[in-house]
């Protein structure tokens, strides 16, 4: 399996325009995306068909894109990542909202 090339681009091109619309995802080089700063998506060329290499948990997921229908289960599972993405509270903020939460008494200042 090797990485896909100006061929394959042309046979998912809409598929490449979808996601090149998504501004939560960056095309860093032709058909590799990155969310973030981690790469996200990629793509492969095989005999049996045309494969993304997506970044949905800690490992890279392969999903066939051959088809186009094929190519919209991609985008739906695509978006749900990453609403779920935008919806996740980062972890600098968590840490932030659990220090306003918690009552500390005023600085300098004594009963009454």
């Amino acid at each position: 399996m090797k990485h896909a090339g100006p061929s394959t681009f042309a046979r998912i091109s809409l598929l490449l325009r979808e996601l090149r619309a998504r501004p939560q995802i960056e095309e860093k080089r032709p058909g590799v995306f990155y969310l973030k700063s981690r790469a996200f998506l990629h793509f492969h060329d095989d005999p049996s068909g045309i494969f993304a290499d997506v970044l949905f948990t800690k490992d890279f997921v392969r999903v066939p894109v051959s088809s186009r229908s094929q190519q919209a289960d991609l985008l739906e599972q695509i978006d749900g990542c990453l609403s779920e993405v935008e919806s996740k509270p980062r972890e600098k903020d968590r840490r932030a909202s659990r220090r306003r939460g918690k009552s500390r008494p005023a600085k300098g200042r004594g009963p009454g």
